[in-house]
């Protein structure tokens, strides 16, 4: 009896699991057709070289009153060493508050990343949830988001479903990874 109850348990679970669909997509594939992500990246692109370059301008500063202080140190007295000394500590503590602030994990970037990225992948998000509904995916897995796969068979990839969905032109000479 037992032989039969696992018989049949095993059975059914072996047809559940075939019962189940599964595609993939590829959100670099997408992202990289999407104009509208091109040029968010763009203008990321550009923030992070400008506010770079105000960073850099503060560090040179620091150095310039660093190398004026070796060279007068031993000119000066005592008093005068220790304001200068606080004055390259102050440059140095406020240009580093700057980069940190531009860069840092809630800095400046990281806020209009997701300002910029943000609604571009919950657009991108809610096509797959149409598409996966739509065609009753139980799971749709995505490939450029660093998960092993050793193999996939480029009929479950939906990407190219997910780009016509948010109304871009697909390309017709898909990569094939």
């Amino acid at each position: 009896m037992k032989k039969i109850i696992t018989l049949t348990l095993c059975l059914v679970v072996s047809t559940l699991s075939f019962a189940q669909k599964f595609a993939l997509v590829d959100t670099e594939y997408i992202l990289g057709n999407m104009p509208q992500y091109k040029q968010a990246q763009k203008e990321l692109d550009d923030l992070s070289i400008q506010w770079q370059r105000e960073v850099e301008s503060k560090f040179q500063i620091v150095d310039k009153l660093y190398k004026s202080f070796q060279a007068e140190s031993v000119l000066l007295p005592e008093d005068l060493k220790a304001k200068k000394e606080n004055e390259i500590i102050s440059a140095e503590k406020d240009a580093k508050d700057m980069q940190k602030q531009r860069f840092g994990n809630n800095g400046d970037l990281a806020k209009k990343r997701s300002e910029l990225v943000k609604p571009i992948q919950d657009k991108i998000y809610n096509a797959i949830e149409k598409i996966a509904q739509e065609k009753n995916y139980s799971v749709v897995f995505d490939k450029a988001s660093g998960a092993t796969i050793l193999y996939v068979d480029v009929k479950t990839d939906i990407s190219d479903l997910v780009l016509a969905e948010l109304g871009y032109k697909v390309n017709s000479g898909k990569k094939s990874k």
